[in-house]
């Protein structure tokens, strides 16, 4: 569970706006509750802006009241739907969402997102002096200033269920799989993935593939009898089609792997528990740095406490994968 703020309510805010942006994640419809439901007992009014930064920048928003969040906590995706908004890349696009938010008398905006939607929210809050408060929205727990984020727990636990199934073949056949994974520029969905999923072996960004290396290892450890599962987790990487291209690579050193790629799977189906708590306490929290007078930062979780973190820092600073853990798949393999 996780300690949650103590603020001095200094702010009196009479409307707020939430959207969420970018890739979906489970748990978002969680968040829009908590922060829904947080505002309205507060006596604040609360637009859910639809299809994000998209949506914003024409003012396709509508008043949300407590039956409008009512039953969508169990649900994936996010009901305000999401969007990739390359407009908003444009100050006087930004500009223009500014001036349609105090036009409806917003006076605080929650944005719910990874890290290009994170970035949207510092630039506007930076530009406009609106107050605005993100969340980290994303299964790639690759946010800088929070330990997890909103979808993470939900596609590992999605994707762990597919490589049980998956090993149940790969070892009836002694076959080797490469299990791809989400996680275009990080690994931290397939190091979890590898470590409670008993891989051989992960293969995540920053990380040089070494086929050579890959075939020796496999080898010398069925040769020992280590190496039983059958199974490397591979990152998706930011080139499409690695993971074809790494089993072409294998089988000119003759070792065959079949591909299974888990792709938007991932992204869907219900949150965990875990995801769903995580989302209503940051939801809550927002509303309440909000009502402190806060703006421009996230909210995110640090050793079990709900923080805020600069969205300067945010977007300006990268969140490292620990070796440690990539190391120590490894070494539980053997």
């Amino acid at each position: 569970m996780y300690s949650l703020p103590k603020l001095t309510r200094d702010v009196s805010l009479n409307a707020i706006a939430v959207l969420t942006s970018g890739g979906d994640a489970p748990g978002m419809n969680p968040a829009i509750r908590s922060v829904a439901r947080a505002a309205l007992n507060a006596g604040i009014e609360v637009y859910g802006v639809q299809r994000g930064y998209s949506g914003l920048i024409i003012g396709d928003m509508a008043l949300l009241d407590s039956a409008s969040v009512s039953n969508i906590v169990q649900r994936g995706g996010t009901m305000l739907k999401s969007d990739r908004c390359d407009a908003f890349r444009d100050p006087a696009v930004r500009k223009q969402a500014a001036a349609i938010l105090r036009e409806r008398g917003v006076d605080g905006l929650v944005v719910i997102g990874g890290d290009g939607s994170l970035t949207g929210a510092h630039l506007l809050a930076e530009e406009s002096g609106l107050a605005v408060v993100g969340l980290p929205g994303t299964i790639d727990n690759d946010i800088f200033g929070t330990d997890d984020t909103i979808g993470f727990d939900t596609a590992v636990t999605t994707a762990l269920e597919a490589i049980d199934k998956i090993r149940d073949t790969a070892l009836s056949h002694e076959q080797l799989f490469l299990v791809e994974v989400m996680g275009r520029n990080s690994g931290f969905i397939a190091t979890q993935v590898g470590l409670a999923g008993g891989a051989e072996m992960i293969l995540v960004p920053g990380y040089e593939i070494q086929v050579e290396s890959i075939c020796f290892q496999l080898a010398a450890d069925r040769a020992a009898g280590k190496g039983s599962s059958g199974i490397i987790v591979v990152a998706e990487g930011p080139t499409p089609g690695l993971t074809y291209r790494l089993a072409e690579r294998l089988r000119s050193h003759d070792q065959t792997a079949k591909v299974c790629i888990l792709g938007h799977i991932q992204r869907g189906g219900s949150p965990t528990g875990h995801d769903r708590v995580l989302a209503s306490c940051l939801g809550f929290s927002a509303v309440e740095y909000l009502r402190a007078g806060y703006s421009d930062i996230m909210i995110g979780v640090q050793n079990g406490q709900i923080c805020q973190v600069p969205l300067e820092d945010v977007v300006n600073r990268s969140k490292p994968l620990d070796p440690a853990l990539v190391d120590l798949v490894h070494l539980l393999h053997r």
